[in-house]
Order: C-alpha cells, then structure tokens, then sequence
C-alpha cells in the first residue's frame, strides 16, 4: 500500500516534475496539457488509462477538444503519493511523444 508523502517530499517531487502544481485544500497535483489537436489529446488519454489500470491508479481528468486537465491525488492516503509522482512524470513523457 502506499503511503502519504510528507510535506518536504511532496516540495523535493514537485520541483522535479515540469510545470505541475499543488491544489491547495486538495492535496493533490494537476496540469494541463495542451496538444496540436483533439486526436493527439485522445491518444495521450488512451496510453494514460492503460497505465492507470496498470497501476491501479487513476488520474481524475478533464478534455476539451485539444485540452487535457489532470489531478492526482491518492485516495487510500488521504494525500499525495509516490504514485502520483510516477503517474505524472509518465503521463510527461506521454505527452511528448504524440
């Protein structure tokens, strides 16, 4: 199971990753991604389900047309996890190769 990142982590994890922010009140991260079109947004959002259900953790996410906006947060903690930080450094890497 994992467990909930403490407050020094989470600073170390975010400024590690590009252009992700914390959600006050929600203990989470988010980002949105900007792609050329809407078939690049989908492709992104297919590879990132798969891996979703990989890891038996998903993203809570938002599309319009080229526009994907997503959070991450680890319900089981109550809180931020190692696994948000794997997920959004993937999903980056996603994102770059579409």
């Amino acid at each position: 199971m994992a467990e909930k990142l403490s407050d020094d982590e989470i600073a170390v994890e975010i400024a590690a990753l590009d252009d992700w922010s914390y959600v006050e009140g929600k203990d989470a991260i988010n980002k949105t991604f900007q792609f050329k079109n809407f078939s690049q947004a989908w492709a992104f959002m297919s590879r990132a389900a798969l891996l979703a259900e990989k890891m038996n953790h998903h993203p809570e996410w938002f599309n319009v047309y080229n526009r994907v906006e997503v959070t991450l947060n680890t319900h089981d903690v109550g809180g931020l996890s190692e696994l948000d930080f794997k997920m959004a450094k993937r999903m980056d890497g996603f994102a770059g190769d579409v």
